[in-house]
């Protein structure tokens, strides 16, 4: 501190090698999971699906973008800090108050209103920033591989979610949601019950995987919905958002980040 520079967590160096093998068993799982779960395969996708599916994960990187580099920007300000060291259910409130009311502003804001609509969802996107801001007190090594991995998670997921017959998976919105539930009490408990050494390991096993497996579905659920959403727009029964639809992959996508995150900085702890 006395040189001014902020203390994150020490790691290993990027190991290219890892990456390369994880990314050819990504690329495997994708084959098998793909040939398991779609043995009927759709017709390859009209104009209509692919044009909302693409602009949709298009506005999902522009908004993951902009929110890795404002987080970037409030820890470098100190911000991060003073979140460390603030109460945590006020850091908590404040961050469910804004980053709902920024969303709900988002989707109830006209498509045709473009300037408003965009201005809520920059400012959902801050929201998100200021919350994960005290993510860099991980090692960069630590966050690249947990960014490198998601995007193997998330882009193999979708994968499969979008060759899929229709509405394949959106019957499993309604235990998501209960599977959602159970993870977030499970992230909450240890807050506001006291709490053994085992029992605080089981919270935390439900949390972090359990919450992997969750929020994995919700890409697969938001994929599918994508989809079911530009058949309607076609019928004329809505009309297409793609920002609406990029909310939901970018909490999914920010949902699993973290928890990778959480997972690969344990790892790390473990073998020092």
């Amino acid at each position: 501190m006395s040189e001014g520079r902020p203390i994150v967590q020490e790691a290993k160096p990027i190991s290219w090698q890892r990456l390369a093998l994880t990314a050819g068993a990504v690329a495997g799982a994708v084959v098998i999971l793909d040939t398991a779960m779609n043995r009927d395969i759709r017709d390859p996708l009209n104009e209509s699906e692919r044009n909302l599916l693409n602009k949709s994960f298009q506005y999902t990187g522009a908004g993951l973008t902009l929110t890795a580099l404002a987080a970037r920007s409030l820890f470098r300000s100190g911000f991060a800090f003073r979140i460390m060291a603030a109460n945590p259910w006020v850091v908590l409130g404040v961050g469910l108050v804004g980053g709902i009311g920024t969303m709900m502003g988002t989707m109830y804001t006209a498509p045709e209103n473009t300037f408003q609509k965009h201005l809520f969802w920059l400012a959902f996107n801050g929201c998100q920033a200021a919350t994960l801001s005290p993510l860099f007190f991980f090692s960069p090594a630590i966050l690249s591989r947990a960014a490198l991995y998601t995007i193997g998670v998330v882009g193999s997921i979708s994968y499969i979610g979008a060759t899929a017959t229709n509405d394949k998976y959106l019957h499993i919105g309604a235990p998501l949601l209960a599977g959602v539930t159970v993870v977030a009490l499970s992230s909450l408990a240890p807050m506001v019950l006291p709490m053994g050494i085992r029992a605080l390991a089981i919270s935390e096993s439900i949390s972090l995987y359990g919450g992997l497996a969750v929020f994995g579905g919700f890409v697969l659920y938001d994929t599918q919905k994508i989809l079911n959403h530009a058949r309607m727009a076609e019928r004329g029964l809505m009309k297409a958002d793609p920002i609406n639809e990029s909310l939901s992959l970018e909490l999914d996508m920010i949902n699993i980040f973290i928890r990778l995150v959480q997972i690969l900085a344990l790892r790390s702890n473990n073998n020092k």
